[in-house]
Order: structure tokens, then C-alpha cells, then sequence
């Protein structure tokens, strides 16, 4: 395999890094958490700038209107809870108060999707990419690992608009370039392929690498394409490899409805039909057990990707043949 993971962390360990460095470098970025700072990792930027971090206790609602008025006095505010939290429970106030004026809110939310694990179906919420990206002005980013959840908190500082960072709990391999430079909506192809485009995101990105060598051993050549912005989607890195492999699998750990895989479907039937597979939640709610056996049993991992990646390969023979 091209890349490597030597160690494994957790993303929101990530976030936690990016925030604090934010700290030293952006005077006016500010943190809100709904008391979960530890979990979020929030406490070394609330130990280093106690007068920029604001405990708004279990009161999420609060918590995002505070911000976006911050924001109006120049601020730049992270909010900080898990994903339920972060989006159903205040989606009114996300989409009326933040959304709808543009405000220069950065919404940061960990223990996202399955991986979740044993707090099961309640909080594993696997909607709130589709909930997010159907606001106007909001951008949505899902890294894969630590690294890049690092370098994405501190690019969204820059970015003057709402954003939503999610991210998650587990240990993952941290497998991309400690000091790359994060490029909102800008795609990054990670392996170069020739029979079947593999767009992947978040934990799923180290799944479609496994996977590609995995297909590579039975004489598949995989593409995989690491989407970690899904708002505004890389249309120009998506259709050109399309254009290339003429089949395309989507992998992600969210609902099938109105996540990576149906912004992909939506770009290909009006631009470029195309042979797809997605892995995802299939309309279903999570449930309790280990992250590793919930990714399993849903279909979130490099066995089914490989599954799906020979089974589109199929259909694109079928088609031409």
C-alpha cells in the first residue's frame, strides 16, 4: 500500500490540536462547548485562553445563538458537541440564525455515524451530513484521520462563512501528511487507478485504501478519491475520474439517503451517467455495540467496498460489452 499508518488516534484529538493552535495564531477565535469539553477535547484551548472559552452548559440552542451573535462583534466561534447534538437538536437555530445570514460559525461535532458504538442508536447519527448540506452557505467537511482533522479546524478559521467539521471518536490510522495543507472543497486522489473510481470519506478513506489493494491482488485497478469536503463537492476531481473508470463506488459512514454517495449520483445523472454503488447506512438506525462490529454489520468496511467495487466493474462490462 502506498500509504502507511504507524499509529492510530482519534479525530477529535485532532480537532482539539487544530483549536488550541488557532488559539496562539487567530486573537479572535473563540470556543462554546455544551459540556462535554473533555470529550470534545476543548481543554487545553480552555486552559491556554480561559477568557475566550465559554461553558454554555446542556443548552446546544443557546449555545448556537451566542455564537452567531459573537460573530457579529468579529469573532470567530467554534462550537463544540457531539453530531446529534450538534445538528437535529438545534437545526432551527443552525438554519435561522446562522444559514440563513451567513454567519461566521464554525460548528464542530464529534461522535459521529456508527463508530459511535456502544451509546447506541439514540446518538449515532448518521443523517446530519444531508441535514447540513442542504442549508444555503453551509459548508460541510468530513476528514479521515487526525492529521487532516488538524489541518481542517485551522483552515476553516480562514474560511469567512458557517461551516460544519465533523469528526469522531475512535482511534483510526493517522495516515496522512502530518503538515499538509487542507484545501477546502478540493478533492485528493490518493491512488491512481484505471478500472473503478473509489470516492471515499472520513473513516471510510483507510477502509477504500485497504480495499484497493485488496481488488488490486484480483486484477482490479481502484482509484480512490478522498473526499473530505463534501460542501462544496469537487466536481471537476469527481467527473474526471469517472470519465476515466467509467464505474464509481461511494463509501461512507452515513444515511444512503442524502449523503456523499447521493451528492455523487446527483452530479453523474446530469453530467456524466454512470455505473455507482454506495456504501452506506441503508435507511436504518445504528445500534448498540463495538465500533469494529457495527461497521461490519452495516456494510462500512473494506470487504464490502471490495464487494461493491467487483460488482460495478460487472455492470460496466455488461454495458459496454
Amino acid at each position: 500500500m502506498k500509504y502507511s499508518a504507524s499509529e492510530k488516534k482519534d479525530t477529535r484529538s485532532g480537532f482539539g490540536a487544530g483549536l488550541l493552535e488557532l488559539g496562539k495564531s487567530h486573537p479572535n477565535v473563540v470556543a462554546l462547548c455544551a459540556d462535554l469539553t473533555g470529550s470534545l477535547k476543548m481543554d487545553a484551548f480552555q486552559k491556554a485562553f480561559p477568557e475566550r472559552f465559554f461553558q454554555t452548559g446542556i443548552a446546544e440552542a443557546n449555545m448556537i445563538g451566542m455564537a452567531a451573535g459573537l460573530t457579529i462583534g468579529g469573532k470567530i466561534p467554534f462550537t463544540g458537541t457531539f453530531a446529534n447534538f450538534s445538528t437535529g437538536r438545534v437545526y432551527d437555530q443552525i438554519r435561522q440564525s446562522v444559514a440563513y445570514s451567513g454567519k461566521n460559525v464554525k460548528i464542530c461535532a464529534s461522535h459521529a455515524g456508527l463508530t459511535l458504538g456502544e451509546d447506541g442508536a439514540t446518538h449515532q447519527i448518521l443523517e446530519d451530513i444531508g441535514l447540513m448540506k442542504m442549508l444555503p452557505h453551509m459548508t460541510v467537511i468530513n476528514p479521515c484521520d487526525y492529521n487532516q482533522t488538524k489541518a481542517a479546524t485551522i483552515a476553516i478559521a480562514d474560511h469567512h462563512g458557517p461551516v460544519y467539521l465533523r469528526f469522531g471518536r475512535p482511534v483510526v490510522p493517522n495516515f496522512t501528511p502530518a503538515n499538509q495543507e487542507f484545501i477546502i472543497g478540493k478533492a485528493i486522489n490518493l491512488q491512481e487507478g484505471t478500472d473503478v473510481s473509489i470516492f471515499a470519506t472520513g473513516h471510510l478513506v483507510w477502509q477504500a485504501l485497504e480495499a484497493a489493494v485488496a481488488l488490486q491482488a484480483k486484477g482490479i485497478s481502484a482509484e480512490v478519491i478522498n473526499i473530505h469536503t463534501i460542501k462544496p463537492l469537487d466536481e471537476g476531481a469527481i467527473l474526471a475520474s469517472a470519465a476515466k473508470t467509467r464505474c464509481v463506488v461511494s463509501a461512507e459512514e452515513h444515511q444512503m439517503n442524502g449523503g456523499l454517495g447521493d451528492s455523487i449520483a446527483q452530479l453523474l445523472s446530469r453530467k456524466l451517467p454512470t455505473p455507482m454503488e454506495m456504501i452506506a447506512v441503508k435507511d436504518s438506525f445504528g445500534e448498540s455495540g463495538t465500533p469494529e462490529q457495527l461497521m461490519t454489520k452495516y456494510g462500512l468496511d473494506a470487504a464490502h467496498i471490495i464487494l461493491a467495487a467487483e460488482s460495478v466493474v460487472r455492470r460496466k462490462q455488461a454495458v459496454t460489452v
